[in-house]
């Protein structure tokens, strides 16, 4: 492998002038420019990026840390960062923490040592004083960290509302709630959206509520449990997209009918959301939007540019599908 020294001795100029032309900066005459261009051609000489890293301390790379890569949400807003970032010729490295804080503070030792240029994190246990530290751009996505770091996220609460509000409109009289992990911001607001609607009538009870921690085969083995012991639900609200697969898979083991005798509404808008039978109805957070706006927000910090707003919250908005009946549409034996 051809080496700077050898395409400066080719070209009869200084190593400080072939990196001059190699990173565009500095003047070089055109004559001069061509002769350097012309040796690295014939050399077939490829700059070493690691070297060039640790001279610079940029990488043109940046991270994406996520809690569960197995979520369908965070690889559909993985693609928009990368679009995003490859456009840029930056590379994306993806990192998955399991939502384990030794393992994200361990993530974020590392990429600064690699001179990665800047991070998008999605956490529930970082605190300001683990980011303050690491002196990196950072980005918070899907779950605000502080007022005094960038986020991207969406209105959890009225979207929650709004799902409940859709299930009582279709007529359901009983609606359960399964609610993501405890402590995770995205979760609480939206349990609190859909206690915001139900927590007034004479039917709700604390029980109807239950916990599905954004997994499939938890949300299978409680909504099972929730059906048996309150056959008289008829609308549920999963706190995700993922837990209503696991509805899905519960009412299918009881020989309940999606929507006949159970309407089921989920959140995200991930395109798994689409492909099961029925399609689930969901409220859809703007998926590929959050992660372009989170890669355009850290190439403004990359670049040292202002950033006009910190706090970029989006709607949701509902995506019909065919896991709730029609208005008007009485559920048999009902």
């Amino acid at each position: 492998m051809s080496t700077i020294k050898e395409v400066a001795a080719v070209a009869n100029v200084s190593v400080a002038t072939v990196s001059r032309v190699l990173n565009n900066k500095g003047y070089v005459n055109e004559e001069t420019r061509k002769k350097v261009l012309l040796a690295i051609e014939k050399l077939n000489y490829v700059p070493n990026e690691v070297a060039r890293s640790l001279f610079k301390k940029q990488s043109k790379t940046i991270a994406l840390i996520v809690p569960d890569i197995k979520n369908p949400f965070f690889p559909e807003v993985a693609r928009a960062i990368e679009d995003v970032m490859s456009s840029q010729e930056y590379t994306l490295i993806l990192c998955n923490s399991d939502g384990n804080v030794e393992k994200e503070i361990m993530y974020l030792d590392v990429m600064k040592q690699k001179y990665v240029d800047g991070i998008i994190i999605v956490t529930s246990t970082l605190t300001p004083k683990h980011i303050e530290s690491r002196d990196i751009p950072i980005v918070a996505l899907d779950r605000p960290i502080s007022s005094d770091l960038p986020s991207v996220s969406v209105n959890n609460y009225e979207g929650a509302k709004q799902a409940v509000q859709y299930l009582k409109t279709i007529g359901c009289k009983k609606i359960a709630h399964i609610r993501g992990p405890h402590a995770i911001s995205n979760a609480d607001e939206r349990y609190k959206g859909y206690l915001e609607e139900v927590g007034h009538e004479p039917w709700f009870h604390p029980d109807l509520v239950v916990d599905g921690n954004y997994h499939v085969e938890q949300t299978t083995e409680a909504a099972t449990r929730l059906l048996l012991i309150n056959p008289d639900i008829d609308g549920i609200f999963a706190g995700n997209d993922y837990m209503a697969v696991g509805v899905l898979k519960a009412a299918r083991k009881l020989g309940i009918r999606v929507p006949d005798d159970l309407s089921l509404i989920g959140f995200d808008g991930i395109q798994l959301s689409q492909l099961t039978s029925p399609e689930i109805t969901t409220m859809a957070q703007p998926i590929y939007e959050l992660g372009s706006t989170a890669a355009e927000l850290l190439l403004k910090l990359i670049e040292g540019k202002t950033v006009e707003r910190f706090d970029y919250q989006f709607e949701v908005s509902l995506m019909k599908g065919q896991s709730t009946r029609a208005l008007g549409v009485i559920p048999f034996g009902k």
